[in-house]
This record gives C-alpha cells, structure tokens and sequence, in this order.
C-alpha cells in the first residue's frame, strides 16, 4: 500500500469535529445542480453556441463544470446513494460533458500547435480561425480555407533529415530557460511550417466544426432533455439510502486519496524526475499509431486527482478554498495531456498521404517538441508531488 501523500484534514481538527454525514453530501449535489440548471438557462437566454456569444461559452464551461462534479460525487460516495439511479444519471452526464468539452479542446489544441510552429520556425503560421457561429459553422462544414503565410527562408546548407531530430544537450528544468529542445534547421523547417500549420488548421478546424455539431446536436436531443429533468429533480431531492443521514463521508473520501497515492506510486518518478528523459522521448518519436502506452497512467493519475479536489469539496460544503498543493500538480497534468494530444495531432497530420517532405519534416519537429512537452510537464508534477510529500513527513 503507498504511502499516504495528502491530508484530508488536520488530525487535530479532526478530533473534535464531529462526522461529515450524507446530509453534506445532499446539500453539495443540490448545489452543484442549481449551479446546472443556471448554467442551462444562462445557455438558452444566449441563444446557444450556434451564436458565437461568449455568455453561451460561459454557460458551457460551467454546465460541465457541474456535470463532472455531479458525476465525480457519485462515483466517490456511490455506497450512499440509490444505485439503480446513481448508474442510471453517472454515465450520462459524462457523456454530456464530454461532448461538450471536444469543440473547446480541439480549439485550445490548434492554438497550441500553431504557436508552437511559430516559436520552432520563426515564421509566420496560419492564425487562428474565428470562433464558429452559426453562419461560419455552415461555411467551415464544406469550406475550410487556410489563410496564406508568409516565410523568409533561413540559410542553412544543412540536408533535410528523414526525421525529427532528437536533441543532444539536456533541458534547463520547466519554467527556468528558454525551451528545452535543440535548435532544429531552421531552413528546411521554415520551408515546412507554413504548411504544416495550414494542414493542422484544416484537420482540426473541421474536427471542431463537426464537435461544434454534434453538441448543438446534444443539446437539443431528448436524451439531454432526459438528463436535464433528473438534475432539476436532484435539485430538490437527492435520493440518498436508509442510513446515510448517520454514516461519515470521511473514510470514502479518504478512499478516494488512497486511490489517488496508489496510482501515483506506480508512476515512474524517478525517470520523471530528469529533466531530460531520453527513454521516453524515444517511445514517444516512435511511428506507432496507437496511443504512447505511458501517457495512460498520467492521465489516470490526473482523473483520480480530480475525484480527490471533489472528495474534498464536499468534505468542506464546497467552501474550502483552493487547495495550493493540488492545484500545480492539477496544472502540471493538465499540461501533460494537452501536449500529449498535440504530439498525437501532429503525427496524425504527419501521416496524411502525399504531402511534401519539409512539411513532414516541420510536423516531426513539432510532434518531438510536444512530447518534451510532455517529459516537462512530469518533471514538474514528480518536483511539487515529491516536495509536498517532503514537507508533511514529520522529522524525527
């Protein structure tokens, strides 16, 4: 069993306290699902996503932000709980968020890719497209035109290599330097970038589009509907079981963080804690397309992480300030999984038939720089995670 990281609470405190019933746990799910019903009817006075209103972006973001605290809720504290209709509402309002979430993050995945191209190649990329609205959804469904770059070429007498190249010299730790990888030729990636970033804006600008469709397509569903009428009725009634107005909600919580401190434990912190970690950036250059089989453990950690801030926030009726010793290591796994799905994006784009081979070569330089991104963010989660653990040992 690892070793216990966080505290749910001082043990003082904990004392003289008395338990945290299911009474706290009804309270937080009535709360969280006004905070829904708001969000939802903040959406429809917008006018929904199809108009492009930043109120309408607003209501999406916190009608996930509900749904996946509901959700988490459920999962942490199921044994007090009706099951029948526990199994019934979890799974359908993951499906609600994540569908919300896709257009947003295949947004924030464009943006991160562009600007990477910029910053590795100096040259001017395609800028971002503007956000869809209803008429711009239609016209990006069967037009997507990418706006002309312009390029200087650098001098370089330096062949184009066949692939991205690895970089020689280790990394400054995350946050203290300029980037961690190596120079690249600039001359053959300038010549590429241009490109490369209008392949990357056509892929995922029809990816968001078709997201951007399928959540009005959600949204106006009789299974969202179907959703919306168990929130609205977990607004005034939360269906609890016979005993849990008496039973503490502590030992699940702390449940919860045992699970959180057990996948931790199983995650390779030792090689995460070189800033530079050639293992990995070997597995993560590999041509393979399937998943980089050690990413799945990070992001596992990141959800149980997730599950542990809700735990928490019911623990303490949802006013508990933010914790400052989970929030960098939420960020740090939240950078992790954007740039593992950035790399994934560019060796998507990269695989596209018949492209020129300086636009494969600006693609490999990205998709290798993403996956530094990736062994950066590590660092930085093994460096708070470890440090955290550091301080709450007591010394002897």
């Amino acid at each position: 069993m690892a070793t216990r990281h966080h505290d749910l609470t001082d043990p003082a405190a904990a004392e003289t306290a008395g338990p945290v019933t299911g009474e706290a746990l009804a309270g937080y799910l009535r709360a969280q699902a006004t905070e829904f019903l708001r969000a939802l009817r903040l959406h429809r006075e917008t006018g929904g996503p199809g108009n492009g209103a930043g109120g309408s972006v607003d209501a999406a973001r916190a009608l996930r932000r509900s749904a996946r605290r509901i959700t988490g809720s459920l999962h942490t504290y199921r044994p007090l709980l009706d099951a029948d209709w526990s199994e019934e509402i979890r799974p359908e309002l993951a499906w609600l968020s994540g569908t919300l979430a896709l257009e947003h993050a295949y947004e924030a995945r464009l943006e991160r890719l562009l600007t990477a191209l910029q910053r590795l190649s100096g040259a001017a990329v395609p800028t971002l497209p503007e956000p869809l609205t209803g008429a711009t959804a239609a016209r990006a469904g069967t037009t997507l035109k990418s706006r002309p770059a312009h390029t200087t070429l650098a001098p370089s007498g330096a062949p184009a290599p066949a692939a991205a190249p690895t970089p020689t010299a280790a990394p400054a730790p995350p946050g203290t330097g300029p980037h961690p990888t190596a120079p690249p030729d600039r001359g053959n990636l300038t010549v590429g970038a241009a490109k490369a970033g209008a392949l990357l804006e056509r892929q995922l600008t029809l990816a968001r589009t078709r997201a951007h469709s399928t959540a009005l397509q959600a949204l106006g569903s009789s299974r969202f509907h179907a959703v919306a009428d168990k929130v609205a009725l977990l607004a005034s009634e939360v269906p609890l079981t016979a005993g849990a107005a008496t039973t503490d909600l502590r030992p699940l919580a702390a449940a919860a963080e045992e699970r959180l401190a057990d996948a931790v434990a199983a995650l390779p912190l030792v090689t995460a804690g070189h800033p530079y970690n050639a293992e990995a950036l070997v597995h993560g250059l590999s041509p393979d397309p399937a998943p980089h089989p050690q990413d799945a453990p990070w992001h596992q950690v990141r959800l149980l992480l997730r599950l542990h801030r809700y735990a928490r926030e019911v623990l303490h009726a949802g006013t508990e300030p933010a914790d400052v010793r989970l929030l960098p290591a939420g960020q740090a796994l939240d950078r992790h999984r954007d740039a593992a799905e950035a790399a994934a994006a560019a060796a998507q784009a990269a695989r596209t038939p018949r492209i020129a081979p300086a636009t494969a070569y600006a693609l490999g330089v990205l998709h290798a720089d993403q996956r530094h991104e990736v062994e950066a963010a590590r660092y930085a989660f093994q460096r708070c995670w470890q440090k955290d653990r550091q301080e709450r040992v007591p010394t002897s």
